[in-house]
């Protein structure tokens, strides 16, 4: 069989390089870099820990993207020089590293170009993200602490900082509820298509008679309000409920009143936070995440798609997005782009890319048939 075209496989990685590092806009992501880094060089850095936290992520995420970018830039040209050379001396084995070589660029470059999809107005933001336990009782719950380790765990992979602003744990096992923070550029963007319904099927641990259970969680993504987004929030519009923070199982981590719900009462959102020792600085971090989301819900009706962004789902039989199958074989398959994975496990490691990409895809094809 016939090997690949390497000259004319090596001429379109380029051009295609060439088209990511227009939309990635390079010259600006280093003009930021060398921004943010006179930044983290100041002696003062510290004295505001907020800013510093955001500065020094910020900069780490971007530098990471560059990196990521200039990787494989170099990776295309090494192999042109490769294949010369084998070509040249006509060596068989260095032809078919090559080759391997090839398939590797050409599935990291289309990971890459993914990024140059996300151009809707919120796509570059960072993320907030909550999930939810839906119908399935204990197993649900577990189910959603193991989707909020996936997500903290793609995030490690990719070295985003990650922020929990709030965990309410169920009383057996697992979560009610969490809501974090994914700081990193066009966080939002790629996480916005696990906005939905997740389903998991296994033998449940809980169940002494060892029976197959269904458990669903819903993931709700909102964008990172920024100080230029303008929303404002009346008083009177706000009630103000503090609480007792508490740790798994009902075990209290807290002997005062530091957490903080904040309930809108025109739309009904309600969100808490209890990450912080200070109930001045829940309350702010809770309004952070109360503006995001009436944003998002502002945004939404605006777009006659509300169910869509703000994530109202009823995480129950006939709204899942996803099926996670650990009984009776290992499968996890995205009901919408027909993605499929075999190694469960991995996934909930964190291995989410190949399902993140195909959702982007997808969203960007549903998008071009709308407008058609």
């Amino acid at each position: 069989m016939a090997g690949p075209d390497f000259d004319s496989e090596i001429k379109h990685l380029k051009a295609t390089m060439h088209t990511i590092g227009q939309v990635l806009d390079l010259d600006r992501m280093r003009a930021e870099i060398a921004d943010l880094g006179e930044q983290v060089a100041a002696p003062d850095l510290w004295d505001d820990q907020d800013n510093a936290t955001r500065v020094t992520g910020r900069l780490s995420a971007l530098q990471g993207e560059l990196d990521r970018f200039t990787s494989l830039e170099t990776r295309v040209e090494d192999l042109g020089l490769m294949v010369e050379m084998a070509t040249e001396e006509g060596d068989a084995d260095s032809l078919e590293e090559s080759e391997r070589e090839l398939g590797k660029i050409k599935k990291a470059v289309e990971a890459l170009e993914v990024r140059t999809l996300l151009s809707g107005e919120y796509d570059a933001r960072e993320a907030l993200v909550t999930i939810r336990a839906g119908a399935g009782g204990v197993d649900a719950a577990d189910f959603a602490e193991m989707l909020l380790r996936m997500y903290t765990r793609w995030a490690e992979r990719n070295k985003y900082p990650v922020e929990v602003f709030d965990t309410s744990y169920a009383e057996e096992a697992g979560i009610k509820s969490a809501t974090f923070a994914v700081h990193a550029p066009y966080a939002y963007g790629t996480l916005s298509v696990e906005a939905g319904t997740h389903r998991l099927v296994r033998i449940s641990p809980f169940d002494n008679q060892g029976r197959r259970q269904t458990g669903f969680a819903a993931v709700e993504v909102v964008p990172v309000l920024e100080q230029t987004d303008e929303i404002e929030i009346p008083d009177e519009d706000v009630r103000v409920d503090v609480y007792r923070s508490s740790g798994p199982g009902g075990q209290s981590v807290n002997t005062t009143d530091s957490a903080v719900r904040l309930t809108h009462i025109p739309t009904g959102t309600v969100v808490s936070c209890q990450n912080e020792k200070s109930q001045l600085q829940n309350k702010a971090s809770a309004m952070v995440i109360l503006k995001a989301k009436l944003l998002a819900i502002k945004k939404a009706e605006e777009a006659a798609h509300l169910k869509e962004l703000k994530g109202d789902v009823a995480a129950s039989w006939g709204d899942q997005m996803r099926s996670y199958v650990l009984h009776p074989y290992q499968q996890v398959k995205d009901l919408r782009t027909e993605y499929t994975a075999g190694n469960a496990q991995a996934v909930f490691d964190g291995d989410l890319d190949g399902f993140l990409e195909a959702g982007i895809r997808w969203r960007r094809g549903a998008e071009k048939a709308d407008a058609s």
